[in-house]
């Protein structure tokens, strides 16, 4: 009887060690919690997929020159409920992104909040009232 149990066992213990990684990529460890930048800038991409969404922005910097961000926010499935979906933006479209940078002082952050063309703002995570996936 023990015999069978072993074998079961020691596979049930070594998916959970070899699966366990896994969660560690869903961690906020690259960006700085406390340095959020705004930015505005002109959409050059948008892509609605899982693991995660990303939307990359050309932005004029103070000296006129133009900077690539890329930002991103969780899977589609989760961004819906925030009023997110696959249609939102369009290559061209001129966009405020509130960013939390990343700790190496690159162009990319998880996205805070968007403000749309129209002045709908979109939220990465809650909205600051926990009520309203967007705003006017």
């Amino acid at each position: 009887m023990r015999n069978r149990l072993i074998m079961p066992a020691a596979f049930a213990i070594g998916f959970l060690i070899v699966a366990l990684p896994v969660f560690a990529h869903h961690g906020n460890a690259a960006f700085d919690n406390g340095k959020k930048v705004t930015v505005k800038g002109t959409v050059t991409e948008w892509t609605w997929a899982n693991p995660h969404c990303y939307l990359k922005l050309d932005v004029k910097d103070d000296n006129g020159n133009l900077v690539h961000w890329f930002g991103e926010v969780n899977n589609p499935a989760f961004m819906t409920s925030f009023g997110w979906n696959a249609r939102e933006f369009k290559v061209g479209d001129v966009v405020t992104l509130t960013l939390m940078v990343a700790k190496n002082g690159a162009q990319v952050g998880k996205i805070q909040e968007v403000i749309l063309p129209d002045g709908r703002k979109l939220y990465g995570n809650a909205p600051p009232d926990g009520n309203a996936a967007t705003e006017r």
